[in-house]
């Protein structure tokens, strides 16, 4: 069964404005990620040189913003913050 003329002008036209909205949304999403820090596989590399490994579990909302307001001021951010704490808490 063919398409009529209008139905393949209607399809051009709805592919065109997605393709318009992804290549602008991902241009301007990758200057602003690119400028704002190194790229994933650098950090990664700069975090293995270094150590670290990636550990993730559930915690308390409370104890989350209270994190947060003291790593606000922590020399080295969340991860010493981190750090300091499970240190303390496993030495007892």
């Amino acid at each position: 069964m063919a398409m009529k003329k209008t139905d393949l002008e209607k399809n051009k036209a709805l592919k065109l404005n997605n393709a318009m909205k992804q290549a602008s949304a991902s241009r301007f999403g990758k200057a602003a990620a690119a400028d704002a820090k190194v790229d994933r596989r650098e950090q990664r590399k700069l975090d293995q040189a270094q150590g670290l490994v990636a550990f993730a579990c559930k915690l308390n909302g409370e104890l989350v913003e209270e994190l947060k307001t003291r790593a606000a001021t922590h020399p080295e951010g969340m991860t010493g913050l981190l750090n300091e704490v499970i240190k303390r808490g496993l030495a007892g």
